[in-house]
């Protein structure tokens, strides 16, 4: 593996976990004001979902979910928050034309990609989950650099294919330009304090290669398919699971990204009363 990241103190982490979370709700119910979302994690800590205002705009937060809302400068927060996770799931905005001629989000060059703490935030056999475009360069940078980099084995590649309602792909299969599918290369953490009793756990249930995934795309530009389900197996149901660079929130879910709570706004739900007491859902 390349250059090591700096270790973070267990005994400091768990000092400063406490700094690092904030509550989206006062003990009252009410949405805590002056929440700081930049250099603070923020957790929903209700089993319910809420909806609060944030930086002037209305939000819906998932139940027991979490987020930090930073770029690469401010991640330090999420990795002194002091959780380990299972299962990390990410979507890098992968450098391409039309994204540049689009302009629908910032790209990133790959090499930066290295510089997600990925070893500070994954428990061992973490299961590592990355959506790759079509670009070959990009599939061999994920599976000869950046998964070496962190000390994470490839296990398998999942392709999503996309269909339309009536069934057929979006795209003709051998289409030059744009392919009718995306791939998925799913991996294992594998930190230099794995034991053979933990590789024998997750040895049992091993991540199937070449699987399919078919879904409808959704209406929002690059939105994927939620992976819950369809790992919980690989995982475990109790699994802590984090995603990187999300632009929306899953309950039970820690997500960090510059746009984490872009498809949260209000905007994008149909608000109707929960019972009889005011709530919305």
């Amino acid at each position: 593996m390349a250059k090591e990241l700096p270790l973070v103190d267990e005994e400091e982490q768990e000092e400063e976990q406490e700094e690092q979370a904030q509550s989206l709700l006062g003990e009252d119910g009410g949405c805590t004001s002056h929440l700081d979302l930049l250099s603070r994690v923020t957790e929903n800590r209700s089993d319910r979902a809420a909806v609060v205002t944030l930086m002037g705009e209305e939000y819906v937060i998932p139940p027991r979910s979490a987020f930090l809302l930073s770029d690469f400068t401010r991640i330090q927060p999420l990795v002194r928050y002091g959780r380990r996770f299972e299962l990390i799931v990410m979507d890098p905005p992968w450098e391409n034309k039309s994204v540049k001629r689009s302009r629908r989000y910032s790209s990133l060059p790959s090499s930066q990609l290295k510089r997600l703490p990925v070893p500070l935030l994954a428990s061992p056999n973490c299961l590592v989950v990355t959506w790759v475009t079509n670009r070959p360069s990009h599939l061999r940078f994920i599976c000869d650099e950046l998964y070496p980099h962190w000390g994470v084995e490839v296990v398998a590649e999942w392709y999503w294919v996309k269909v339309t309602t009536s069934g057929q792909f979006v795209f003709p299969l051998d289409s030059q330009h744009k392919k009718p599918y995306e791939v998925l290369v799913i991996g294992r953490y594998r930190s230099s304090t794995t034991d053979s009793s933990s590789l024998s756990e997750t040895s049992a249930a091993p991540v199937e290669d070449q699987r399919l995934i078919v879904s409808v795309p959704s209406a929002l530009h690059s939105q994927k398919p939620s992976l819950s389900e369809v790992l919980k197996p690989y995982v475990g149901a109790e699994a802590k699971c984090l995603e990187l660079f999300a632009r929306n929130l899953h309950p039970g879910w820690t997500s960090w990204g510059n746009e984490v709570l872009k498809f949260q706004h209000t905007n994008y739900f149909t608000l109707t009363p929960a019972d009889d007491d005011g709530a919305t859902t």
